[in-house]
């Protein structure tokens, strides 16, 4: 079982299982979201997820697909701990920087990067990662 929270503890989630992908996203969204320059991000199943402390807020925008993505985060603190979206079915997109355990980060290294294109100059790809220009179903695939 893993576990993690938002930066002030209101907001805690679970899951069990094994990610089902691990990705690094270079997509605008993803840098808004995280502050940063990338988002590092793990594909959990929805039936071994669970918010387990806090009810998180949500914000809904159209990603490049045209499908809806919905980022979930902390009302206080303002931590986006998952993401989801009709293109994931059930699964969760869970914000590894949330993890407890530096273990799971550890575990967390991605298979893929997305939105590659966008990486900003001066971070290199990780290696062995494949490299790939959007997502597979969004119009600049």
């Amino acid at each position: 079982m893993t576990e993690g929270g938002c930066l002030c503890g209101s907001v805690r989630i679970r899951y069990t299982g094994e990610a089902q992908a691990k990705v690094l996203c270079h997509c605008a969204d993803c840098r808004k979201i995280t502050g940063s320059t990338y988002s590092t991000n793990l594909l959990v199943p929805g039936d071994g997820f669970s918010v387990t402390k806090g009810t998180p807020k949500t914000y809904s925008k159209r990603a490049d697909s045209g499908k809806t993505m919905t980022s979930n985060f902390c009302g206080d603190c303002g931590s986006t701990l998952w993401r989801g979206g009709e293109t994931f079915g059930d699964s969760r997109i869970v914000k590894a920087g949330v993890l407890d355990d530096a273990g799971a980060l550890n575990d967390a290294k991605p298979a893929v990067e997305l939105y590659a294109v966008d990486r900003v100059a001066w971070v290199s790809p990780v290696a062995g990662a494949e490299q790939k220009q959007a997502m597979a179903d969004s119009a600049s695939a």
